[in-house]
């Protein structure tokens, strides 16, 4: 199959060949909101996204878009950072805590590493730079619906430790825990995996969404954020390193 690149723009009405998608199995009654301020672009993304039977709109700011998340209930929105007014960063920063439970996949021109970081750090799920293939595009979007849509239950407790994934909450026994998004997903991996050591390679899989770089710390910067967070002086240590491995959360 051969993958093909959707540039920033794109002319009007310009769709991709129906056997571009292969056998991808089509997803349906899954809702999708594309807040991208190039209309040509937002276009093919709506009719081609419509194609795979997904329920699309489009709306070209962040405003609207904002606007739009608080009447209508939404699986994933794939989002551009550069946006006119409120753009797709401030946008992230303000829905992220109003939605944990929402997708979000940024779409964007900008290749900084530090973009890219600071996106989601902010909450997004994934990231894809422009320009880029739609079938990269469409796995992405059907990986973040399947976690989304995974079985999982709502409360996870390890110790006197306890997250509530739907209310994006943690406590330690009284004492309520702030994190931040990044922080939240490293620790709700590390509660998924309980008493078995995750290396900082699947952290960066399943956190980040990109391949572990050797000569990156991100990982270890982060797990320190959240163990001087969990782990206060006087407490029972529950985030363990192991060395040249990862890290395991665990009790005993």
């Amino acid at each position: 199959m051969t993958s093909q690149l959707v540039p920033s723009s794109l002319p009007e009405g310009k769709d991709l060949p129906n056997d571009a998608f292969g056998k991808i199995a089509k997803v349906s009654g899954r809702r999708i909101l594309i807040v991208e301020d190039d209309v040509p672009l937002g276009k093919f993304l709506c009719r081609t996204l419509k194609q795979q039977s997904f329920s699309v709109d489009v709306t070209l700011d962040g405003e609207t878009a904002w606007d739009r998340l608080q009447q209508s209930v939404y699986d994933l929105v794939i989002l551009d950072l550069n946006l006119p007014g409120m753009d797709g960063m401030a946008l992230l920063k303000q829905l992220r805590p109003a939605k944990p439970g929402l997708r979000i996949l940024v779409l964007t021109a900008r290749n900084r590493t530090e973009d890219l970081v600071s996106a989601l750090d902010q909450g997004a799920d994934d990231c894809l730079i422009k320009p880029f293939s739609f079938l990269e595009l469409l796995a992405r979007v059907r990986g973040l619906l399947r976690r989304a849509s995974s079985p999982q239950m709502n409360n996870a407790t390890v110790a006197d430790l306890t997250i509530d994934r739907e209310q994006h909450r943690v406590t330690r026994g009284d004492r309520r825990i702030d994190l931040t998004p990044r922080e939240f997903a490293i620790l709700e991996c590390m509660m998924s995996n309980a008493g078995k050591v995750v290396s900082r390679t699947t952290l960066m899989r399943e956190v980040w969404n990109v391949p572990m770089d050797p000569s990156s710390n991100i990982v270890d910067v982060y797990m320190k954020y959240l163990r001087d967070k969990i782990d206060v002086v006087g407490e029972m240590k529950l985030i363990r390193t192991i060395r040249g491995v990862g890290y395991v959360l665990r009790n005993d």
